[in-house]
């Protein structure tokens, strides 16, 4: 199955939803007005609304259709159960971002880093402290951690841009699992000074640990949100017992 093909009907198929042209509760046009519509297979549409129910936007009714259940939030939105990028979650809530590089050095995990990261004592790492920025506001500090051995030749003006465009389009990573922790902490010295943080002094903290399809960590990030700005959300569903 052409991915270019499901993924350019799902990304109309999205536009259309998020746009209104599909209302919230509505049911989507059948699957055989939809092949007709978009001239492909049936699997291809198949494809492309599975991954609308992955990410939130439909749900499938068997024997009724599909169903309309986006609503657009007034928070930024970031999602738990996907792997997102900084620059596409700026991207699908329709704001504007700005990443700037604080560090970025190369470092080898003693004892310390390990137990806060997962990396095995001696491997080589590429740490980088980075500011975003969303709709000209300092609301994301990310403290990085990449394996040296994976991600290769990493450079400042990449981090500054994406990082993730970079292992899937030039070093051809597949990013498959992360796996994630969600705290609520006390600001430190570096976010006061860096964020935005108004009269908060607390941040929602996100760490993660990213393996690519060989099972291998690459990445360990924590990421410290200014806590009133952003909402994360995820699309859950009870299992039949």
């Amino acid at each position: 199955m052409p991915k270019a093909k499901y993924a350019e009907i799902y990304k109309d198929l999205k536009t259309k939803i998020e746009n209104g042209t599909y209302e919230f509760q509505e049911l989507l046009p059948s699957e055989n007005s939809l092949i007709l519509t978009y001239d492909c297979s049936r699997n291809t549409i198949r494809r492309a609304i599975s991954d609308l129910v992955t990410d939130g936007y439909v749900q499938t009714m068997q024997g009724k259709g599909v169903r309309n259940i986006f609503q657009p939030t007034l928070q930024t939105s970031f999602t738990i159960g996907g792997i997102e990028s900084f620059r596409e979650s700026a991207l699908r809530n329709n704001q504007t971002s700005r990443t700037k590089v604080l560090c970025f050095t190369e470092i080898t995990a003693d004892k310390k880093i390990s137990d806060r990261t997962g990396f095995p004592v001696g491997a080589r790492l590429y740490y980088l402290q980075r500011l975003h920025y969303l709709d000209g506001k300092a609301l994301i500090l990310n403290h990085n951690y990449f394996l040296q051995d994976v991600v290769t030749s990493l450079t400042p003006e990449i981090a500054e841009h994406s990082i993730y465009e970079y292992l899937e389009n030039t070093l051809h990573i597949s990013i498959v699992t992360s796996k994630r922790v969600m705290t609520v902490e006390k600001m430190t010295e570096i976010d006061e000074k860096y964020l935005d943080l108004g009269d908060y002094n607390c941040l929602a903290v996100v760490s993660s640990q990213t393996y690519n399809s060989d099972g291998i960590m690459f990445e360990y990030t924590q990421s410290r949100h200014r806590p009133d700005y952003f909402r994360f959300q995820d699309n859950a569903t009870r299992r039949s017992k």
